[in-house]
């Protein structure tokens, strides 16, 4: 095989798919793409725009490699979606969006049918974000495309599988609240029997399997050569999880943050997980059980903050630590730690300058954060992924209210890419992906002021 320096990371998030370009040889980011990941509204359900995904991705390897070339590809993708793949390889019917609203006429049904807790791991949760309640959906709605598939597949999964022609499913999809699989026997759940899903399962293959080479097609399609390595890919809070697991840290807390922000625990002693409140077993790339909480943080962010507001200034900070001025959750009402409970940040936001609104929002979001972490059991320290890592306001409070130390890794833009590149077998050493003290501008100063606001959110909630 040829030396694998150059890995093009595949990055389908919720919100925005991105390529990144890695060089394994220092580990950090050469050039990364972003665009908007579209749904259409149907027919025959809401679905994402593969079509357009594909070309950005083609587009995107193309100038990667005519700069740098590209020696292998990786995936990394959100959880709750799958893909049906017909006998040719195509998609047998369009991939549905988990945030489909016409599930009402197969939900009670539906729900009659999933494994327990107990067994799944899996919180019921709303619309299709139980990925087994899309295929459910499809088989008594579009018995067409459920005749014409021939392997459903992880999403992470269906692109690589796409790139290389080899179709698999992969457990840190399968574990994420899909209730299609069972954490504690590391093999698909009762559903997929009882619902007639198991002819259809592709077979599971670890997140660092070697598919194979790109196919001739998709080569010429991607401008690239024919030699180019495909590897099987990860979920993507598994991907922020997976440094650390190699790193082999004993007992650490990481909060992977983009749409969704994914707090999990390594360590935590066997946790009493609540269903209700959006706690589940997640699965690592190791197959080992990961006690998870989450909630849409990154979703509540976009809908309250406007576009392009900043960070406030220590005055405007210390004014808004001193009110009474509280987001209370859930803003994002389907998921979380306060799922179902109606939030006020309308009524909070109304007259603020956009300043004001990143400091309030910065800050109920790190006390939900902090939530969620309490949940599933707090470990000595804490490592924040993504976008949140570069806010200061977020990081502080989540330190207030947790009482531990807050580390960031600046390595990556976009949180999930190295985790993603490292599947190709590199091993990695603790000074490579070194954590560091998040920046807080605002301690010692004002310290008491952020302890009373958490304590008065806290009240308040």
């Amino acid at each position: 095989m040829k030396q694998q320096r150059y890995i093009a990371i595949i990055d389908i998030g919720k919100t925005n798919a991105k390529v990144a370009l890695v060089d394994m040889d220092c580990l950090k980011e050469l050039r990364v793409c972003t665009t908007p990941n579209h749904v259409v509204a149907g027919p025959p359900y809401a679905h994402y725009d593969t079509h357009a995904l594909w070309q950005f991705i083609c587009a995107s390897l193309k100038t990667f490699h005519a700069e740098f070339g590209v020696d292998a590809i990786s995936v990394s993708a959100h959880g709750a979606t799958l893909a049906m793949v017909d006998e040719h390889g195509g998609l047998a019917g369009p991939i549905m969006d988990y945030e489909f609203s016409g599930f009402d006429d197969t939900w009670q049904a539906y729900q009659a049918h999933r494994p327990p807790f107990e067994e799944s791991g899996s919180p019921l949760l709303p619309g299709g974000l139980n990925s087994a309640a899309q295929l459910y959906w499809i088989q008594q709605n579009c018995p067409k495309i459920w005749q014409r598939t021939k392997r459903i597949v992880t999403y992470p999964q269906y692109w690589s599988g796409h790139l290389s022609g080899v179709f698999v499913n992969e457990v840190t999809s399968l574990g994420s609240h899909s209730d299609l699989w069972n954490p504690h026997k590391s093999d698909f759940s009762s559903i997929v029997e009882r619902l007639g899903f198991a002819d259809k399962m592709a077979p599971v293959k670890p997140a660092n399997t070697l598919l194979g080479n790109v196919r001739p097609e998709m080569a010429e399609a991607c401008g690239l050569p024919n030699d180019v390595a495909v590897y099987c890919g990860i979920h993507d809070s598994n991907a922020s999880l997976y440094p650390y697991l190699l790193l082999q840290r004993a007992s650490f807390n990481v909060v992977s943050t983009g749409t969704w922000v994914i707090s999990m625990a390594i360590g935590s002693t066997s946790p009493t997980l609540d269903p209700a409140r959006d706690t589940l077993v997640n699965v690592n790339a190791f197959g080992d059980r990961v006690p998870s909480a989450r909630f849409m943080g990154g979703r509540e962010f976009s809908l309250m903050v406007p576009e392009g507001a900043q960070s406030p200034d220590s005055q405007i900070l210390n004014q808004v630590l001193a009110s009474k001025d509280f987001i209370r959750p859930q803003v994002f009402e389907n998921a979380g730690p306060y799922m179902g409970q109606t939030s006020n940040w309308q009524e909070i936001v109304e007259g603020k300058s956009s300043t004001e609104i990143y400091a309030l929002a910065s800050l109920y979001l790190a006390l939900v954060s902090a939530e969620c972490l309490t949940m599933i059991g707090l470990q000595k320290e804490i490592i924040v992924e993504g976008p949140f890592a570069k806010n200061d306001i977020y990081l502080e409070m989540l330190g207030i209210a947790t009482g531990k130390d807050i580390l960031v890794n600046s390595s990556s833009d976009t949180g999930t890419t190295i985790g993603a590149a490292l599947l190709v077998g590199r091993s990695l050493k603790e000074n490579e992906f070194q954590c560091k003290m998040a920046h807080t501008p605002h301690l010692p100063a004002m310290k008491t002021a952020f302890e009373a606001y958490r304590d008065n959110w806290k009240r308040d909630v």
